[in-house]
């Protein structure tokens, strides 16, 4: 509810403080809700599942075999039973969450309630502006030249010796054989010689005895 003071400005009352605690408080509830009764432990790859640390619970327990989950400092294995008061640490995702137990519960919760579930204490994600893509252009500057390409490709580790570069015989392509190596074809006048019978060329010697 919204009231003018006499200086003019507006103060809301009752209905804004209201809803924001009741959001609150319907949080905290569901998060009760989900907790396990009668006493019942919690496995850390169904905990970290659903306080949505990991989007399977498959992947919860891979980390877990993987070592990329710790309790209090040490490695777990999927089935360890997690307490209020633990430190959680996970790396998944190229990230390291820390988180501290605040809530068990047992099944899968909105984000709203997820985060009712556990203090964070996990340090800022990287920011994306550190990690540059490569190949990226600027906008307008036009079609690469050939030294743009080549220097692309001595980035990618490509040379213009290596096999299977743009025609070059691969470990297992063809070979040809050098032109110099070689046998030279015989000419047109070679083969009109022996023909004809020329002096010096076995036919002209077989002529001549049959002449005689």
């Amino acid at each position: 509810m919204a009231s003018q003071g006499a200086d003019g400005e507006k103060k809301v009352t009752g209905a804004g403080s209201a809803g924001g605690t009741r959001g609150s408080g319907d949080a905290v509830a569901a998060a009760e809700a989900a907790a396990p009764a009668g006493g019942e432990s919690v496995r850390v790859d169904s905990w970290i599942w659903s306080v949505r640390l990991v989007k399977t619970r498959s992947m919860g327990a891979t980390a877990c075999r993987g070592g990329h989950v710790r309790v209090n400092g040490e490695r777990v294995k999927p089935a360890h039973a997690v307490r209020v008061g633990d430190e959680v640490r996970l790396r998944h995702d190229g990230r390291e969450r820390v988180v501290v137990v605040k809530r068990v519960i047992r099944k899968r919760v909105g984000a709203p309630v997820a985060v009712e579930c556990y203090v964070d204490n996990s340090p800022p994600p990287p920011p994306r502006e550190a990690v540059a893509p490569a190949g990226i252009r600027d906008r307008g500057a036009g079609r690469p030249t050939k030294r743009d390409r080549r220097d692309l490709e001595r980035l990618r580790g490509l040379a213009a010796g290596s096999p299977g570069f743009f025609g070059s015989p691969g470990p297992t392509g063809p070979t040809q054989t050098p032109r110099s190596t070689q046998t030279p074809r015989s000419t047109g006048s070679t083969r009109s010689s022996r023909s004809s019978g020329s002096p010096g060329s076995p036919g002209s010697a077989g002529s001549a005895e049959a002449g005689s």
